[in-house]
């Protein structure tokens, strides 16, 4: 007992101050639990400072939302990559789809087109297709053809007993095409021409490059002839190519010759036709077209 004692016994300066202690503790509770420190005046988050703030904070969340967004820019439809459709919302499926298409040398010329070969949703094409950019005379084109949609088709004829020899462009005479409302000696011989010049039609869309030919007489074409049987075009390799062979090419002129051939000196050799694109100012449009008669080997 003797050694607890020392623990408990205070002289009288020391049980004045644990007295004092308790007292201080007692008030403040007292304070704490009776004392209302609860405000009723109101902060107006109305002023001008605040309200400043505040709209501050929203275009931050806005700025940062809209740089969360994929943002979408024109782009034609033909080129659509794997990366590019993904990005877009199509499925892998949807996009085999346009590359298989794509293969056979056809183009889509139209959002309607588009959904057909696709068959992607009316949702999603509906969201897309505002960014589709055609060529300008492809959006012409579709302009007139929208104008004369009502039009009996039967008027693109000309009233005659004359059998066509046949349906395909590639294998048409010019008696056939003269059969085309529009379309006289001169235009049937220039179509021929044309024909022999590119070996052959291997897209219906060639028509509307021969010259002199107008739209709505190349629509009326369309209506009656198609390409059935693809043409069988000599490629040539690149790599061993002259220049003047080269310019044979009905969609090669001289400068774009000379950039292929300045290419060539800086690759030594093109491994795959594919790297024609890599040419600075190269007509990407134009690229399935001239493909078609070249070769890296």
């Amino acid at each position: 007992m003797n050694i607890f004692k020392s623990y408990f016994w205070y002289h009288k300066s020391q049980r004045n101050g644990i007295f004092i202690l308790i007292l201080l503790i007692v008030i403040f509770q007292f304070i704490i639990v009776f004392v209302d420190f609860y405000s009723e005046e109101k902060v107006n988050i109305d002023t001008p400072k605040v309200i400043a703030f505040h709209h501050q904070i929203d275009s931050l969340s806005k700025i940062t939302l809209e740089n969360s967004r994929l943002k979408i820019f024109p782009f034609n439809p033909n080129y659509i990559t794997d990366y590019k459709g993904a990005q877009l919302g199509m499925s892998l499926v949807e996009i085999d789809k346009l590359l298989a298409f794509r293969k056979t040398g056809e183009f889509i010329n139209s959002r309607k087109e588009f959904q057909k070969v696709t068959t992607i949703s009316d949702a999603l094409l509906n969201t897309i297709s505002p960014y589709f950019k055609f060529p300008d005379w492809v959006v012409e084109r579709n302009q007139n053809m929208q104008l004369s949609t009502s039009r009996d088709t039967r008027l693109f004829a000309k009233k005659s007993k004359y059998i066509l020899t046949s349906t395909d462009i590639n294998l048409a005479v010019k008696e056939d095409l003269k059969t085309i409302n529009g379309i006289g000696e001169k235009l049937s011989e220039r179509i021929i021409k044309y024909r022999s010049k590119l070996q052959g039609f291997s897209s219906l869309n060639q028509l509307y490059e021969v010259w002199g030919l107008d739209t709505e007489v190349v629509d009326k074409l369309l209506l009656v002839f198609k390409v059935i049987n693809l043409p069988n075009i000599k490629k040539i390799n690149v790599n061993t190519v002259s220049f003047r062979e080269l310019l044979k090419n009905p969609y090669l002129d001289y400068e774009l010759c000379k950039k292929i051939f300045e290419y060539k000196e800086e690759v030594a050799e093109l491994q795959d036709i594919s790297e024609l694109k890599n040419i600075i100012d190269f007509p990407l449009e134009l690229y399935d077209r001239i493909v078609l008669y070249l070769v890296a080997e």
